[in-house]
């Protein structure tokens, strides 16, 4: 375990029993991180240059991100304890930004980019929404104490946001929040009402259900639901006070957190699913947010558990450079974790992970005796279809898997046509494995091979649902340079029972004889390591913190073990569990059946012990430990159904 690069308080294990954190800790690691952070501002403390390699907006924009981003973490580490504490942030960060907007746009050393279109200067757009909102939480110490002529600078330069035109997704809700905080200090006109009636009404066209946002059109759900699409609305509502708003999304915030607080493993880490994983315990804003309005269905000792488990998680591991500047990566730095978009200061949006510090000291979040983690319960499936999701938890071990049979990053328009982003393509992620590079063997993943070229899945489409299963579709799309085979169609079903997952799927339109791979989860190993095959048709990987097997049970030839060299966000060199089989010639389709598990738990039975199956025409009968059986059925009509052998 890392040293920490600054002291936080002894734990305190009676108040906080599951992690030891309280809200001290909260506050000296929000006062370490600025310290760090604080020490690359530029003179007039108008941008901050955290060091590393530059995003593709420039240093000048990553300059911006710097100061905004842990700007937002100083106004949410300030105003919950109404200005006490300070150590002088506030007072920098109000210089910085009469600094900044003296002259944007300018080339000198400070002065700020100004805003433009997404696409072309687009980035200061996401930053304005971080310097209104740490305005609208801290005008007492800053506004109100920057000179007439330069709220007004500031007024001109956030106003770009509403001028320009935003990505089409979560970046709607940037403009909402300038006009959220300008309406909040008298500055409101109807172009600030605008651009709040236009980002809300988008915000309805994007919602699906259970307590889940697509960010933007189409069927993208990853945890910009929570830092985005729940919080910049729903914190508008509550500092404006719009109980209306508030009856409106609150419900939808709540539900949602029915679902999502089972994704935080019992060792505190959120799920490694979708992009801007670098923002690690952001991941717990949607929580602390759902406490600060009242509407979530967690107690507040559990609530505490969730959001200290998740920041400790990252702090016992590496998350902090050596001078206490926040890498990019996961736990130290990982590439693959990164999107273009990644500069020095992109890692600060974990700033978001510290709203919950707006609750005051005596709030019961902060007084009540930490409570277990919903993750630590009793085995649980949950399915989320709005999302396309079905979660899975095991209570020994706490460890939190998410199938994905719903999610992906493709909009409407545009091609299907591989690579696929790892982030969202397979067809499960967990709290303790990281999916492999796009440049290695996919884990977790279905493909066809067509000569030599193996598929890829991009757009997924929903079938059916079931309390503890859920079953999609998709056409195996190949690199622009690949075959076209559009007439080709897989489905696939996850059923899980305890650790187990049965994964079923059906091949159609496939040419008899045609290979077809099968992946499980990918374990990160000491380089060399080889796979354990000596129990016949199994795969099992033994990793330090889990142990991953997969077991062919009807279709399947042939099992193996390949080598992932990049790694995973969890270890730099993995292995990977494949089974291969061949296409038959039915042309009502070719069934797979196969039984995967991941699990914390040492030396787990052998999976052949565990389940069978029997397979008739495209109907499966998988026997499962308890005795019990459920029958699949591919052949029932346009979905699959589950139902009990026998019934």
């Amino acid at each position: 375990m890392p040293e920490l690069p600054f002291l936080l308080p002894a734990d305190d294990r009676t108040l906080s029993p599951h992690t030891g954190y309280t809200r001290a800790h909260w506050e000296a690691a929000a006062d370490g991180m600025l310290h760090a952070a604080l020490r690359y501002a530029t003179p007039g403390h108008g941008l901050i240059d955290l060091p590393g390699p530059p995003s593709r907006s420039g240093v000048r924009s990553d300059g911006l991100e710097g100061f905004a981003r842990t700007f937002l973490l100083a106004a949410f580490r300030t105003a919950g304890a109404a200005g006490e504490g300070q150590h002088g942030f506030l007072e920098r960060y109000t210089a910085g930004i009469a600094r900044g907007t003296l002259t944007p746009g300018r080339e000198d050393a400070e002065s700020w980019p100004v805003i433009g279109h997404h696409g072309a200067h687009g980035q200061p757009m996401v930053e304005s929404a971080s310097v209104a909102l740490g305005l609208r939480l801290t005008a007492p110490w800053t506004w109100e104490a920057l000179p007439s002529d330069a709220q007004d600078r500031t007024e001109e330069w956030l106003r770009g946001a509403l001028r320009h035109q935003p990505a089409p997704n979560n970046w709607y809700l940037f403009p909402l929040t300038v006009a959220g905080f300008l309406q909040s200090v008298g500055r409101g006109d109807a172009e600030t009402a605008r651009a709040i009636e236009r980002g809300l009404g988008l915000l309805e066209g994007w919602y699906e259900g259970q307590g889940w946002y697509s960010d933007g059109d189409g069927r993208s759900f990853d945890h910009y639901n929570g830092w985005a699409l729940h919080m910049y609305p729903l914190l508008h509502a509550h500092l404006a006070a719009d109980q209306t708003l508030l009856d409106r999304l609150g419900p939808r915030l709540r539900t949602f957190l029915d679902g999502f607080s089972l994704l935080f493993d019992a060792d505190g880490a959120p799920i490694h699913h979708g992009r801007s994983l670098t923002y690690r315990f952001a991941a717990v804003a949607s929580v602390a947010l759902g406490a600060l309005t009242g509407h979530t269905p967690l107690a507040p000792g559990a609530t505490r558990r969730v959001l200290s488990g998740a920041l400790r998680h990252f702090l016992d591991r590496g998350a902090l450079t050596e001078d206490g500047v926040l890498s990019l990566g996961w736990y130290g730095p990982h590439a693959a974790t990164l999107q273009r978009y990644s500069g020095p200061g992109s890692p600060y949006w974990a700033a978001k992970g510290f709203l919950g510090l707006l609750l005051p000291p005596d709030h019961p979040v902060w007084t009540a005796t930490e409570e277990a983690a919903p993750a630590e319960g009793p085995d649980r499936a949950v399915a989320l279809p709005a999302a396309g999701f079905l979660v899975q938890t095991t209570g020994r071990d706490g460890l939190v898997r998410l199938h994905n049979h719903g999610s992906y990053k493709l909009r409407p328009w545009e091609a299907e046509h591989g690579p696929a982003d790892p982030l969202y393509a397979r067809l499960a992620y967990s709290t303790r494995t990281g999916p492999t590079s796009a440049d290695n063997t996919p884990d977790n993943h279905i493909a066809i091979e067509v000569r030599g070229a193996r598929s890829a899945r991009l757009r997924i489409h929903p079938l059916a649902a079931g309390p503890d299963w859920l079953a999609s579709s998709h056409t195996p799309a190949f690199p622009d340079a690949g075959p076209k085979v559009p007439s080709m169609r897989v489905d696939s079903l996850t059923l899980v029972r305890g650790r187990l997952e049965v994964r079923v799927h059906r091949a159609v339109g496939v040419p008899a004889g045609t290979r077809i791979h099968h992946t499980g989860w990918a374990v990160a190993l000491p380089p060399g390591s080889p796979a354990e095959t000596e129990q016949g048709a199994e795969i099992r990987l033994d990793g330090e913190e889990v142990t991953g097997q997969l077991l062919g049970l009807h279709g399947w030839a042939t099992a193996t073990a390949v080598r992932a060299p990049q790694g995973t966000a969890y270890g730099p060199w993995a292995l990977v569990p494949e089974l291969t089989g061949t296409v038959g010639e039915d042309p009502a389709g070719t069934l797979f059946v196969a039984l995967a598990s991941l699990t914390g738990e040492r030396d787990p039975a052998p999976l052949a012990d565990l389940a069978t199956a029997e397979v008739n025409g495209l109907a499966v009968t998988v026997r499962l430990p308890d005795g019990e059986g459920v029958v699949v059925d591919f052949g029932a009509g346009g979905a699959p159904t589950v139902t009990e052998a026998g019934a």
